[in-house]
């Protein structure tokens, strides 16, 4: 079955709240928890991603990008501190100025339970499957975590996809073949903006995976 907790109105409402805090935030200082939110996301503890990409024409550009992979209180408290990890807290960017905030789109992206696959390695090109699977990694003290968007994006197999996964991780490219490196999958419904402040809706990745690769 298909991760979609959220109804599209509620993804609006989780974009919207992600940028209102952000702009709380780069002008007073301030982290704003909204009064009255929808009680699915107080009661729901999903993984969530804020990211943060600067508009450049018709391309975009990353500007920040953080999150929880595994939850943090609930939905709510994990989107409000996401995004201001992706403002301000992304150690690859300079924190945000209030300026920017009519020049970035956000994108929240909401995160199943991952689940851990311990099948012979050599089955991941067949289990792990681009355009509906994040991956994350994890070997010793070291881990790393691409969202499934990534390898849409780049337009990349599923063995680039594992490959690129264990190098954000720190590891070698192969890493994923090896029985000691953990590699788990989750889904993710993501919500989007089209424009800087604009309209928000469902991105489908499994559609812009068909148009990247025809």
């Amino acid at each position: 079955m298909v991760f979609q907790p959220y109804t599209l109105e509620e993804g609006r409402y989780l974009v919207k709240l992600a940028r209102s805090v952000v702009e709380a935030y780069l002008t007073h200082g301030k982290i704003v928890i909204p009064e009255n939110p929808p009680p699915r996301l107080i009661n729901d503890n999903y993984g969530v991603f804020t990211t943060i990409e600067t508009v450049q024409g018709e391309k975009f550009e990353l500007r920040g990008c953080i999150g929880y992979p595994e939850g943090y209180r609930n939905t709510l408290y994990a989107t409000i501190y996401s995004a201001i990890g992706a403002c301000c807290q992304d150690p690859r960017f300079p924190a945000m100025r209030r300026e920017e905030l009519n020049s970035v789109v956000f994108e929240v992206s909401i995160l199943s339970p991952l689940t851990l696959l311990d099948d012979d390695p050599r089955k991941y090109l067949e289990l792990v499957q681009v355009g509906r699977h994040g991956l994350v990694v994890k070997r010793g003290p070291y881990s790393g975590l691409l969202l499934p968007q990534v390898a849409v994006e780049e337009c990349w197999s599923t063995e680039e996809f594992l490959i690129h996964t264990c190098v954000k991780a720190w590891l070698p490219g192969d890493c994923w073949l090896d029985r000691r490196t953990k590699l788990y999958i989750y889904e993710a419904q993501i919500f989007r903006e089209r424009e800087p402040n604009e309209e928000v809706y469902q991105r489908d990745l499994l559609g812009e995976l068909a148009k990247c690769r025809k």
